[in-house]
């Protein structure tokens, strides 16, 4: 690293891959190793010595007298953690200070540092990111990731085959057959139909039963005994924050989606619209939605941690949790697009298999597009970190105008789901743009603008501007039938306002404009520029001089 590269760094601040450590006093070597450790735990990064949490470059001291050594660092790092941890270390001098840069690799196992300390990554108490002790239970997904084992097929020491319960076997039975499931499985009997699923395998001539299966199968008393991790939380919170009901739910999963959804259901308030002879149902939440949020939460989940899948029904949103973050390589900005990647396959076989979740893996559009259709914001992960994964509905009162021209639309001819993302961008924030709904499809935005303009092509969105200048607001058919026909008349007003005043501005301070300038000037084509200086001549704002190429307009004598 260059002192360039330093300076971004801490322009940038402290994140969970970089971490900024001072040196008065000096850090200790051990510390400096547990700091190593907890970034090769996570991602990797950067840690800078001789910067304050809060950005101040101090300096790093000299060790032993001498001058710091980037070679002897590298090597000190290598022969004190577990497995070795090969750092690059780079020693810059910013502004008379030095601060020495050490560049941390991911580790594909667990690290510590040779006198047995382990760290991780994690936000702190206050919110910022932080090295934390990295326990041997919260070790045990880190090993089966680094590996690619799946945790949900692991054989439990212990288990038998009494550990199941048949009860629990009919009732998944009976899911096969409500959800259209794999009808083979129908024609099993009891072993046959866990065995099919995998949730057992053969040792020798006995049948064991897997993590996979306790989850869907087993006893609510084995399966404390042997998946404890296992647990999802219901809370109902008032507008005070109060809980009002904290139901947990240790039992088999099967029968825990079964029970949240009849707690759902009672809550979930629902108001009616007139879409021709039928009435549509307008939901706070979206059912399809919210049991693909669930079913994502403990299906993903991490189950080598001791904590639980939470569901918070609030007055107005809808927040669901799971311990352990997105699987490597999904984030936030391409959960729509990244291929399916879950955590525990066998699992997620199971779940698929009984009808559960869609064969292809894409239950997040289901959750998106359940928000869509009823006028809601977008799904929010944004709260998503590298520990947990935390996704928001909002609810409340919606556009009942809005979920009937969506569910027009979509019955006569049909939204995709990122037509309906663009939509629904523009009725939440009036006007957008193709960058501002390329981060919202999480494609970029030469298909963003493809989206926009197949909207404006059917008539749900209108364009101004050209180029990347280019702007969307809903059509005023849309509008109208929306109801909000001032707020389009409003819309289109301000924009003709705020472009005359640009233009007046301008010709204020360079004494004249052309219609090339007023095009660049306002991000209109040449045919709207020209109407724009017309109507203003027109009105006296402004006067025409010359003709054709030498066209230019200036302000009036008496201004």
């Amino acid at each position: 690293m260059n002192a360039d590269d330093v300076c971004r760094l801490i322009a940038a601040g402290e994140s969970m891959e970089v971490e900024f450590k001072s040196d008065i006093p000096p850090l200790s070597s051990a510390d400096t190793y547990g700091e190593v450790v907890a970034l090769a735990n996570h991602e990797g990064g950067v840690l800078l010595v001789g910067v304050e949490d809060h950005g101040l470059i101090t300096g790093a001291q000299p060790r032993g007298g001498d001058r710091i050594q980037s070679e002897k660092m590298d090597a000190a790092i290598f022969n004190n953690t577990v497995p070795p941890v090969a750092v690059r270390t780079s020693v810059v001098e910013i502004s008379d200070q030095v601060v020495v840069g050490i560049e941390v690799p991911r580790s594909e196992s667990v690290v510590a540092t040779a006198a047995g300390v382990c760290k991780r990554r994690a936000l702190g108490g206050d919110g910022r990111p932080a090295s934390v002790p990295y326990p041997p239970i919260q070790q045990t997904s880190r090993r089966f990731d680094a590996t690619g084992l799946d945790y949900s097929a692991a054989r439990l020491s212990g288990a038998t085959l009494e550990d199941l319960d048949p009860v629990e076997i009919d009732r998944v039975r009976g899911m096969v057959r409500r959800l259209n499931g794999d009808a083979a499985l129908l024609e099993l009997d009891s072993t046959e139909f866990v065995k099919a699923l995998r949730a057992v395998d053969t040792i020798g001539a006995v049948l064991i039963p897997n993590v996979t299966g306790l989850l869907m199968f087993g006893r609510e008393d084995s399966i404390a005994r042997l998946v404890p991790t296992h647990e999802v939380r219901f809370q109902v919170l008032g507008p005070d924050s109060g809980v009002l009901v904290n139901e947990v739910y240790r039992g088999p999963i099967g029968r825990t989606l079964e029970e949240i959804a009849v707690q759902f259901a009672a809550r979930n308030r629902e108001q009616e619209i007139s879409v021709g002879l039928f009435r549509l149902p307008v939901p706070d939440y979206a059912p399809e939605g919210f049991r693909e949020s669930l079913n994502n939460a403990i299906l993903h989940r991490d189950y080598a941690r001791l904590e639980s899948v939470n569901v918070q029904f609030q007055p107005d949103s809808l927040t669901i949790t799971n311990p352990g973050g997105f699987p490597r390589g999904v984030t936030t900005e391409n959960l729509l697009v990244h291929e399916p990647q879950p955590r525990n396959p066998r699992l997620a076989e199971v779940f698929r298999r009984i009808g559960l979740v869609e064969q292809t893996g894409r239950g997040v559009d289901r959750i998106y597009a359940g928000q869509l259709r009823y006028g809601r914001p977008l799904p929010d992960y944004s709260r998503t970190d590298f520990d947990t994964v935390r996704l928001v509905l909002r609810g409340g009162d919606g556009s009942l105008e809005f979920a009937e021209m969506v569910y027009e639309e979509n019955d006569t001819g049909g939204l995709s789901l990122d037509q309906m993302i663009a939509l629904n961008t523009l009725f939440h924030e009036r006007r957008t743009d193709a960058h501002m709904v390329a981060g919202s499809i999480q494609k970029s935005p030469a298909d963003a603008r493809a989206i926009l303009e197949a909207l404006v092509e059917r008539g749900l969105a209108e364009a101004r501007g050209v180029r990347r200048s280019r702007e969307y607001i809903l059509s005023g058919a849309m509008y109208r039938r929306l109801h909000m026909k001032s707020e389009y008349v409003r819309g289109r007003g301000f924009d003709r306002i705020q472009q005359e005043q640009m233009v007046l501005t301008y010709v204020r301070e360079h004494g004249r404009i052309t219609r090339a300038v007023v095009a660049d000037l306002c991000g209109l084509d040449s045919k709207q520029a020209k109407a724009l200086l017309l109507s203003m001549r027109d009105r006296g704002l402004l006067v025409l001089r010359g003709e054709r190429r030498g066209a230019r307009y200036e302000l009036p004598l008496a201004e």
